[in-house]
């Protein structure tokens, strides 16, 4: 699903219009993203919380040579799924 089909199902299922829905979602993804760069979680119960935790540096080989380049450290997000969502999708 795309963000535009996104904003049409939301639309439907709350009654707004479009243009409301999008500017919601467009505030919404930006606080998460606000939140997030400040190293602070995001928790929805029983959907999941997005967090941001530090990736180390680490060496890689590259694919079909013998070169090694280093990956730098890097902030990287996470998200790990709340037990209702968990349990909708399994079919619960």
């Amino acid at each position: 699903m795309k963000k535009a089909e996104f904003i049409q199902a939301v639309a439907e299922k709350s009654g707004l219009s479009k243009k409301d829905v999008q500017k919601v979602i467009d505030a919404a993804l930006d606080v998460i993203t606000e939140t997030l760069k400040k190293g602070d979680e995001v928790a929805f119960i029983g959907f999941g919380t997005f967090t941001t935790s530090m990736r180390a540096e680490r060496e890689a080989k590259v694919p079909g040579t013998d070169r090694v380049v280093k990956i730098p450290a890097t902030r990287v997000v996470k998200f790990k799924v709340g037990k209702k969502l968990k349990e909708a999708v399994a079919g619960q």
